[in-house]
């Protein structure tokens, strides 16, 4: 191969070309680098991923086609609680008492929800729907909440499940817990938190189970041994108005 001669003295060298390189960002996208002073590059991929086509770490953020032909179930704990007697109290005192006591459960209800970490999704009626992450916040909240409520016009009962269900709508749920739960918590007692298969040691150690009984549910069936919680006796309720300034 010939080599090039160099330059005599004076002679004036061509101008350098100005050149542009296509690289790799730091996080495996591409970036542009210009010899021009100044020049800009483009920002790194701000994801990260590496290679195209890698699967996300994270559930949630499949591409599309991954996600689309099926929904995926999730871990949910479920409380429903309800107003014992609500149809005779308003026959008896009228659409204003009732409208009074029911906004002093879900004023009860919110509170209580909000400092446990879980949330009311629902008001139905005379009653609630109380959706969780963990089974302990959960339970915690509904045996609280029934524990709290002034019995002395109405009283309160509940019913406890856990399980995977599927979400509806953003805001809805779907599953065998969610139908457990509701049915335990229309055969309750007044004052009485049912649940099924506990042990002590996932329940809060303020909650207890103070007995078993068979339980018949809509739809479901005969059910064995439902567990009947309650708060431990002479558990102290500290009063609520106060931590929140009133």
């Amino acid at each position: 191969m010939p080599r090039r001669t160099p330059p005599a003295d004076g002679e004036r060298r061509p101008p350098a070309r100005r050149s542009t390189a296509v690289g790799s960002a730091p996080g495996g996208g591409a970036r542009v680098r210009r010899s021009k002073p100044g020049a800009l590059e483009a920002p790194p991929d701000s994801a990260g991923s590496g290679a195209v086509g890698t699967a996300p770490a994270t559930r949630g953020v499949e591409e599309p086609r991954e996600v689309a032909e099926t929904i995926a179930l999730v871990d949910r704990a479920f409380a429903f609680v309800d107003l014992c007697g609500f149809t005779q109290f308003i026959a008896a005192h009228g659409e204003h008492a009732a409208i009074d006591t029911l906004s002093q459960f879900r004023s009860l209800a919110r509170d209580i929800s909000v400092r446990r970490g879980v949330m009311v999704t629902k008001w139905l009626g005379d009653g609630a729907m109380i959706v969780g992450a963990d089974v302990g916040p959960t339970v915690a909240t509904a045996a609280e909440l029934i524990g709290r409520y002034d019995g002395s016009t109405l009283a309160l009962r509940g019913g406890f499940a856990h399980g995977q269900a599927l979400i509806m709508d953003g805001e809805d749920y779907i599953g065998r817990p969610v139908n457990l739960a509701a049915r335990l918590c229309q055969v309750a007692h007044p004052e009485e938190l049912l649940a099924f298969g506990y042990p002590a040691a996932v329940l809060p150690p303020w909650v207890q189970v103070v007995g078993v009984r068979s339980v018949t549910l809509r739809g479901l069936g005969r059910l064995r041994r439902a567990q009947s919680l309650a708060l431990v006796p002479g558990l102290e309720l500290p009063d609520l108005a106060r931590h929140n300034g009133d």
